[in-house]
Order: C-alpha cells, then sequence, then structure tokens
C-alpha cells in the first residue's frame, strides 16, 4: 500500500459552515475518502486512479453564490499521511463514556476506549455522522446480538459494537484501504468478533442480524435500503447516518416500503442519525 498515490485537494471555504460539511458530502460522492477539517476550510483525499481533475469543476456547491470556495491540489503520497494525521488528530469523548483516540494518546479512564490509527480511512469519530452513531451504539443493548457495520471504514462502529458485547459484527468497506485498516484497528482493540470484508451490498445474500449500522451516504442507503431489511431479523433496528435532515423524508420513505418504520433521529449541525424498526 506503501506506493500509492492520494490528490490532495486544499479547499478554502466561506462561510465555513454549513459549507464544509455540504462540500465534504459532495465531494463523498464522486470518490474522495478521506477529509480533514480545518480553520480555512477542507483537506480533502482521492486516489489518484480514482481521480479525473474535470469531476471536481462540476461539485455542485463550488457554483453556489451563498459561499466563496477556492481550492487548490497536489500529488502526496500516502506515508505522509501519517505525520499529517497525527499532527491534527485530537481524541473524542461521546457521552464521557466513550474515548476515541490513537496510539499516542494517554489511556483515558472512560468505559469505552477505542484505539484508532485512521490513515486514510474515514471514520475517527470526528465527524457528525459517526459522532451520532457512537451515541446510537450506547445508548442501545448489543450483547449478544449479530451485527452488521456497512461501510465500516476505520472499524469504530464495529468495534464500539463488539465492546458492547456483541455476539458476531460483520464489517464491510467497498475500499481497500478502509478494509486494510479495519483489519488493523479490529486486532489492535482485541475485538475477535469482528469479521471485516471488501466489498459492497452484493456481499450480503442470506446472513441475519439483529442491528445493522450504515454510515454512507443518501443515494448509496437509497439503493441498498431492501438489501438491509432482508438481512434483518422480525425486531431489527437499522441505523442510517450519512445525510442531512432535509433527507428524512426520501430516506423513510424507502424504508416504510420495506416494512422499516422511523423511531428516532439525533442531530447535529444539520446531520442526523436516524433509528427504523420493524
Amino acid at each position: 500500500m506503501a506506493d500509492l498515490i492520494y490528490i490532495e485537494y486544499n479547499f478554502t471555504v466561506a462561510p465555513l459552515q454549513p459549507a464544509s460539511d455540504i462540500l465534504i458530502a459532495q465531494l463523498g460522492e464522486i470518490g474522495f475518502d478521506s477529509f480533514v477539517e480545518n480553520e480555512e476550510g477542507v483537506q480533502a483525499y482521492i486516489l489518484k486512479d480514482l481521480w479525473k481533475e474535470d469531476s471536481v469543476k462540476d461539485v455542485q456547491i463550488l457554483t453556489n453564490e451563498n459561499f466563496n470556495i477556492s481550492y487548490d491540489f497536489k500529488e502526496i503520497e500516502q506515508q505522509n499521511w501519517n505525520s499529517e494525521w497525527e499532527k491534527n488528530f485530537e481524541k473524542i469523548v461521546v457521552e464521557d463514556i466513550c474515548t476515541v483516540r490513537a496510539p499516542f494518546h494517554e489511556k483515558p479512564n472512560t468505559e469505552f476506549d477505542i484505539v484508532i490509527e485512521p490513515k486514510m480511512s474515514f471514520g475517527t469519530g470526528h465527524h457528525e455522522t459517526t459522532h451520532m452513531m457512537l451515541q446510537h451504539i450506547l445508548e442501545h443493548d448489543f450483547k449478544g446480538k449479530s451485527v452488521l457495520d456497512m461501510g465500516s471504514g476505520t472499524g469504530v462502529l464495529a468495534i464500539l459494537a463488539a465492546m458492547k458485547n456483541a455476539g458476531s459484527v460483520d464489517a464491510i468497506d467497498i475500499d481497500n484501504w478502509c478494509y486494510l485498516n479495519a483489519v488493523e484497528n479490529k486486532e489492535r482493540n482485541n475485538c475477535n468478533q469482528i469479521n471485516v470484508f471488501e466489498g459492497d451490498v452484493s456481499l450480503l445474500k442470506d446472513q441475519k442480524y439483529n442491528i445493522i449500522i450504515a454510515n454512507i451516504n443518501r443515494n448509496i442507503l437509497l439503493a441498498d435500503i431492501p438489501s438491509y431489511a432482508k438481512c434483518l431479523t422480525k425486531d431489527g433496528i437499522l441505523f442510517l447516518s450519512g445525510f442531512y435532515k432535509e433527507d428524512i423524508p426520501v430516506i423513510t420513505e424507502k424504508c416504510n416500503e420495506v416494512g422499516l418504520k422511523f423511531e428516532k433521529n439525533l442531530e447535529k449541525n444539520n446531520w442526523v442519525a436516524v433509528k427504523y424498526v420493524f
């Protein structure tokens, strides 16, 4: 993996919010897989093999008159990423119960202590969607449950589910680097009940889960919700995130079509994490 080359975009954004969140969401839909927010805007990363300079010009928010966004880009070798995230990565604490930190952070005095090296993977807990999904997991009983973490990124959500005594956890991500990173992080946290797979919803065949967690984006969720429903047990729970408050009606409509009903949602800076049940 050391020879992979990424393209780094530096976006200067004004005003920062909600423009930065919208920009990250729209870049994610065209293949960008990692983001670092700063005081001036956003750094975004995409594998050079997946990159087309012209595609960025079509990102909708860049032409929105309500925001002033400029950018430049450069090639960056992946091994440079480690020192970069170490300079910027701060530990987070969720509900005073769960800490997500890097190996170089001091061990916390919280019930759950998750140690990850995110590298180029998405899902450090800093983004609103990951943070809210961690909240959902903390609020619910996972003991002995079979769990699917779809679009697992670093594996942080799967790891917390395992720490809450889930019986088994499948973590799936389409990105090879996320797959390798999740394997590394599950071993780092001694979560032997986590099985990590590289792929997409096509991997789901006859599996059954008590709980499915999917933090991806609106379009992928809309396409994959029927597959999730087929894999859920009759008393199953579906947690979805990666979209905005205004997207709840269309997501809920798709869930209703397969028998899932809205139960509750968390909201942070217009991002949401929603719970659906049969």
